[in-house]
C-alpha cells in the first residue's frame, strides 16, 4: 500500500482518482479519492472510459460485473451496469468522446453476446449473438467450493444436467499459473459431445491463477506450487463427495501448465481419478530450463540450478515421481 500526502491509504488493487489540474497548476498531488477498492474475492479485470464515465470490469467470485462510475457534485458515484449474471463479462467498447458502449457476455451455457449502450449503459440492448451449438435447455451450471488442504477455501463450477441422478462420468479442468484466470465460457464442442451425453465438467478455479488478482496467483508461485495441487485435488475429493462422480468416473484435463498439474495429480493421487488427459506439458521440472523458452518460465516455476529452487521442484516434478509399482489410470498423453 501507498499512502498519499493526504493521507490516503492506495491499495496496489484498488482504483484512486486525484484532480490532475490542481497538480499542473501547483505542483502538489492535493487530496486522493478513493473510487473503487475490490472487497474480499474481488478483483478488477479492466477499465474503460466514455466521455463523462468510467467503467469498472470486475470480477465477483469468479462472476463478471461491471460498475459505472459518474463524477457529480463534486462527489464520484457508483452503481453497477444491468447486465446478464454469474458470466463472464467485459467492456468490448467505450466511445471517449460520446456516451456509447458496449459489453460482451458469456457463460458455460450461453454463446458470446455483444450487449450495446448509447447512454453509458442505461439501457442496454444485445445487438450480436453467436449461434447455439448444443441443446442447454436440460443443463445447470452451479458454483461451489471445496476446501484446501490449508483450509483455503477453492471455487468451482459444475455443468450437468439439472436432472442429474447420481454419480455421472464428469471431467475435471484445471490450470492454476501465470495469473489466468478461469471464466465462464462457452463451447461448443464440449456441450455437444460432452454434456448433451449425460455428462458433467467441472472447472476448477485453483490458486496460481488470476481469479482473484495477484495475490491467488503468488499463492501457488515458486516453492508455494504445492498449494495449486492440493487445490485440484480438494475440488477433485468435493466433486466425488457431492456424489457428482466417483473416482472411477472422474478423469481430468490440462494443457500446458495444466498438463504440470495434471501430471502431478497423476503420480501424487492416482487413486482418485478414472482417467487422465496430458496435455503439452512439463513434466520434468529439474530439466525444463533447458527448453527454448525455458528461462522465461523461471519467474513461475524457478531455477533448477539453484539448490533451494531444485529442492522444491524435486518436490512436486512428475517426471521423478513416476512409480513403476503404483497403479495408475489410463493415460492420454499427447
Amino acid at each position: 500500500p501507498w499512502t498519499s500526502p493526504d493521507g490516503t491509504v492506495c491499495k496496489p488493487d484498488g482504483l484512486y482518482s486525484l484532480d490532475l489540474a490542481h497538480w499542473v497548476e501547483t505542483g502538489a498531488l492535493g487530496s486522493v479519492e478513493t473510487l473503487f477498492e475490490p472487497a474480499y474475492r474481488v478483483s478488477i479485470a479492466g477499465i474503460a472510459r466514455t466521455q463523462d464515465r468510467l467503467f469498472i470490469s470486475v470480477m465477483d467470485n469468479v462472476r463478471g460485473k461491471v460498475v459505472v462510475c459518474e463524477r457529480k457534485d463534486g462527489n464520484w458515484s457508483l452503481k453497477p451496469v444491468a447486465l446478464p449474471e454469474n458470466g463472464n463479462v467485459g467492456i468490448s467498447h467505450a466511445e471517449q468522446f460520446g456516451s456509447s458502449v458496449s459489453f460482451s457476455f458469456t457463460d458455460f451455457l450461453t454463446p458470446s453476446s455483444i450487449i450495446w449502450s448509447d447512454d453509458n449503459g442505461e439501457t442496454l440492448a444485445t445487438v450480436k449473438s453467436q449461434p447455439a451449438r448444443f441443446d442447454a435447455s436440460p443443463l445447470i451450471s452451479e458454483q461451489f467450493e471445496a476446501r484446501s488442504k490449508d483450509g483455503t477455501m477453492i471455487p468451482y463450477f459444475v455443468v450437468r444436467r439439472r436432472d442429474q441422478k447420481g454419480p455421472v462420468p464428469t471431467l475435471l479442468y484445471g490450470y492454476g499459473g501465470f495469473e489466468v484466470p478461469l471464466l465462464p465460457g462457452y463451447a461448443g464442442v464440449r456441450g455437444r459431445l460432452w454434456l448433451e451425453k449425460g455428462n458433467a465438467y467441472v472447472q476448477a478455479c485453483i490458486r496460481g491463477g488470476g481469479e482473484f488478482g495477484p495475490a491467488w496467483h503468488q499463492a501457488a508461485l515458486k516453492g508455494d506450487r504445492q498449494n495449486g495441487f492440493d487445490d485440484f485435488a480438494a475440488v477433485a475429493q468435493d466433486v466425488v463427495k457431492r456424489g457428482i462422480a466417483t473416482a472411477s468416473s472422474l478423469g481430468i484435463q490440462g494443457g500446458s501448465n495444466g498438463g504440470l498439474l495434471t501430471g502431478v495429480s497423476l503420480t501424487q493421487h492416482p487413486e482418485l481419478f478414472g482417467a487422465v488427459i496430458i496435455e503439452v506439458p512439463l513434466l520434468d521440472m529439474l530439466r525444463y530450463a533447458e527448453l527454448p523458452p525455458g528461462a522465461s518460465w523461471m519467474a513461475e516455476y524457478g531455477d533448477p540450478s539453484k539448490p533451494e529452487d531444485a529442492k522444491w521442484l524435486s518436490a512436486y516434478s512428475p517426471y521423478q515421481h513416476v512409480d513403476a509399482a503404483a497403479a495408475y489410470p489410463p493415460v492420454l498423453l499427447t
